[in-house]
């Protein structure tokens, strides 16, 4: 990696960002009582009801709300994402973007720019449609054509670059939406067919609604945001660009329909049908959304960082629980704060299930190293602690058909007392505290609370491995069921010997704050 840096910067250079030049805001437009969402909103509503919820473990069924809302939009969408692809969901989120923008819809897209190189010249034509603009979070000045020459190319930067906006947010006409953990890309909704990501969003509407449009202003009038066509150069004239945007997005012909199955594992049918109905069913309660500030580390200390985050917020919500506490992290660190605040819950004999990725399930190895340094601690701490299984996840068909792709945990949730509801895009890891942005809704619903764990107990009972210390506690064994009973392993199951050598040299020589 070092050797592809300097060759990188050899070719590259060093390079800065251009001035930021000084753009009014613009805010949520006020809600239109009129128009068709609105009106769906006030149809599901009950009296004196806070904020109301769907959640949505189906990948295609989070797709398709999207759409939905996108295609029956009359005044504005706001998306907010970290990965932005182009690919097929892409480029069909885009295609209906524009469809919603030309028919005088006011699109904001805030993009950030970590993962942009394949979709940097498809957002930038986008931004071209009247009504759409694109910006870029926290962007890199050059070196554009690739991960490794961006930050080549600045490399008195890395402070700054090393800040990145990982929230997930969609809102249509200030009135629904949809959060949680998924970004744009195949594999956030189980159409890749190499890789595939178990995940949670949720369909909101409500009071939490001006909330989440609050912070998405904040972060769309922050200094860390730059219009894309200040920073990536078109590689065309406008009207060829705006012509190949349509051909790679194919807006002449009718939009791909998305296949749906008849229900979810909840029992919920296609959004399109309820919102064809004039009316959705929610589940309804208190709920609060957070967000890192979006200058976090521009002006602030790791401790002032950490203080103020989302990631903070979840553990100070998880200490209050009195008897019980389901987590899922794809990404789990827990490092000296998390681990000293588990052992204090189970110190006061609170349970605390935590379902992560195996070594063979994760996308981040080097993270899973810094998990595993904790195992035994957590163990031996009486957690409960399940590891997502790729094999199980692939035959399990109840959160989404994953053919023969590779299962991978990507949900970031918890149950706290089966009263309250944490999720958003927060991961119980360093980098989530002290390095990203992130965006979290807190909700205080029992109802809610029993169908998010009715997911996670499927995913932990049917989709991973139990772990366990040894009768010595010397240890870890991982234990799974087949028709024939339990199977015990004692070593990280379905990995390779490469896998497992790469994490046993390299995970050492890491340090925790920068997994």
């Amino acid at each position: 990696m070092l050797g592809a840096l300097l060759v990188s910067f050899m070719a590259v250079g060093c390079g800065s960002l251009p001035p930021q030049k000084e753009m009014a805001p613009t805010m949520a437009l006020p809600v239109d009582e009129s128009g068709e969402l609105a009106k769906i909103v006030k149809a599901s509503s009950p009296p004196e009801e806070h904020s109301g919820f769907r959640l949505m473990p189906l990948g295609v069924y989070s797709l398709d709300a999207r759409i939905e809302l996108a295609k029956r939009a009359k005044r504005s969408l706001d998306l907010q994402y970290y990965v932005f692809e182009n690919d097929g969901t892409g480029r069909l989120l885009m295609r209906h973007l524009k469809d919603a923008a030309l028919r005088g819809v006011r699109v904001r897209l805030l993009v950030d720019d970590l993962y942009t190189v394949d979709s940097q010249q498809l957002l930038l034509a986008l931004s071209q449609t009247p009504n759409v603009e694109v910006r870029l979070f926290n962007p890199f000045c050059c070196g554009r054509d690739g991960l490794v020459s961006k930050f080549a190319a600045s490399p008195l930067e890395i402070g700054r670059l090393n800040h990145r906006m990982h929230n997930k947010l969609f809102i249509a006409d200030a009135v629904m939406g949809v959060a949680g953990g998924r970004n744009i890309a195949d594999e956030y909704f189980t159409l890749n067919t190499s890789q595939n990501f178990v995940d949670m969003d949720a369909m909101f509407m409500g009071k939490v609604v001006a909330q989440l449009e609050g912070i998405f202003d904040d972060y769309w009038n922050s200094e860390e945001v730059y219009p894309i066509a200040s920073i990536v150069a078109p590689h065309t004239g406008h009207v060829a660009m705006r012509q190949e945007f349509d051909e790679h997005v194919n807006m002449a012909a009718p939009p791909p329909k998305i296949v749906l199955p008849p229900t979810d594992v909840l029992g919920y049918g296609p959004i399109g049908e309820e919102l064809d109905a004039g009316r959705i069913g929610m589940i309804w309660g208190q709920a609060h959304a957070v967000a890192d500030p979006p200058a976090k580390l521009r002006s602030m200390t790791a401790d002032e960082a950490y203080a103020t985050s989302v990631n903070a917020r979840v553990w100070a919500q998880l200490m209050d629980a009195g008897s019980e506490v389901h987590m899922t992290s794809p990404y789990l660190v827990p490092g000296t704060r998390g681990m000293e605040a588990i052992e204090e819950l189970r110190s006061r004999d609170v349970k605390v299930t935590l379902l992560t990725n195996s070594l063979a399930a994760n996308d981040e190895p080097l993270v899973h190293g810094g998990y595993a340094r904790y195992r035994e601690r957590l163990l031996g701490s009486g957690v409960d602690l399940y590891e997502l299984s790729p094999a199980r996840t692939t035959k399990n068909k109840r959160l989404g058909t994953f053919g023969t792709s590779l299962g991978r945990l990507h949900a970031k949730t918890a149950v706290i007392d089966r009263q309250k509801v944490l999720l958003g895009s927060v991961n119980l890891d360093p980098r989530s505290a002290t390095s990203n942005t992130e965006l979290g809704i807190v909700i205080d619903s029992p109802r809610l609370a029993r169908e998010l764990l009715r997911v996670i107990n499927i995913s932990k009972l049917e989709s991973a491995y139990r772990l366990r210390l040894t009768a010595d506690r010397s240890t870890i064994e991982w234990l799974s069921t087949d028709g024939d009973g339990e199977i015990v392993l004692s070593y990280e199951p379905e990995s390779t010997w490469t896998q497992r050598l790469y994490n046993t040299l390299l995970s050492p020589l890491v340090p925790e704050d920068l997994l």
